[in-house]
């Protein structure tokens, strides 16, 4: 009777510790892409992506139901519009986030102010900030969010997609004897280009393009007639307006004759969302480089 009554002491014991380590929330420790400790929950609940590129990437990874806050400009995919918005990505509104009870945050060095930040660590909101620079970097933060989140299976389906379409672009373009000289325009007054420390230069390189500009300035100023000057082959015009700015652009750079882009008629409009976020699009947008700059091979390959 004694050693049942001990044994029944034990395995009550056992039953109030196991509910006691269930009812404490589960932690790690991880290392941001700033190189900073972060302290979040094994399996994060409720989100607030500060920028809309993250928004993207959480909707690519099929973990959108955490989302419980977004940034203003969040409209990809169209259900993102409808989540409650925490400010721009560089006006972010700390009341607000806080409001939404987050978990986590997702940050982006780029555009998130640093103040803001340190006043979320400062409340026991874990901030995770990432910084991709280039296409592979995009790819390691897919690989990096879909880890936070325990989507490891999705996040890496979705970028071997990526390289395995990154390759076949690179393999046309490599059929190609000339590379066609590319300027493009992403802000229209005052006219600003790309250097080559932007997503963008290395698309146009991928896409078997060569940019007209190898400055080392991110995002370098130009006249009308330096332009002119460069002799572009390929003009691709991006921005963040819409409408009839677009054409009244087009039309400007068509009256100009002595352009080879003009002369050629190789004067495209396209989508700035595919070449300025660093999300799954971004491989749209080399793509839809790839075609606009040797139509030929991809024509031929499709």
């Amino acid at each position: 009777m004694k050693y049942t009554y001990n044994y029944l002491v034990v395995f009550f014991i056992i039953i109030a510790l196991s509910s006691t380590l269930k009812a404490q929330p589960v932690t790690r420790t991880v290392t941001d892409q700033m190189g900073r400790k972060v302290t979040l929950l094994n399996n994060p609940r409720r989100l607030v992506a500060l920028a809309p590129s993250i928004t993207e990437v959480i909707f690519a990874l099929k973990q959108e139901d955490r989302l419980k806050g977004v940034t203003r400009f969040s409209d990809f995919p169209a259900q993102a519009a409808n989540l409650p918005k925490v400010g721009s990505y560089v006006h972010l509104d700390l009341e607000k986030i806080v409001a939404l009870k987050p978990d986590l945050c997702i940050a982006i060095k780029d555009g998130n102010p640093k103040e803001v930040i340190d006043r979320l660590e400062s409340l026991n909101i874990p901030v995770y900030a990432v910084d991709p620079r280039n296409l592979e970097a995009v790819m390691e933060t897919m690989l990096e969010i879909g880890g936070l989140l325990n989507a490891d299976k999705k996040a890496n389906f979705l970028v071997q997609g990526m390289r395995s379409r990154v390759q076949l672009v690179q393999s046309l373009v490599a059929k190609a004897d000339h590379r066609p000289r590319v300027f493009f325009q992403i802000g229209i007054s005052p006219i600003v280009s790309v250097g080559t420390q932007t997503f963008i230069h290395e698309l146009i390189v991928l896409a078997g393009g060569q940019n007209i500009l190898e400055s080392k300035t991110p995002y370098p100023r130009l006249s009308k007639e330096q332009v002119i000057a460069l002799s572009p082959e390929i003009i691709i015009i991006t921005s963040m307006a819409r409408g009839e700015i677009f054409e009244h652009v087009k039309k400007q750079w068509q009256s100009w004759p002595t352009l080879p882009a003009a002369r050629n008629q190789r004067i495209f409009l396209v989508d700035s969302n595919l070449f300025d976020r660093p999300t799954p699009r971004i491989v749209d947008g080399l793509e839809l480089l790839g075609r606009l700059i040797h139509p030929e091979i991809f024509k031929e390959a499709e």
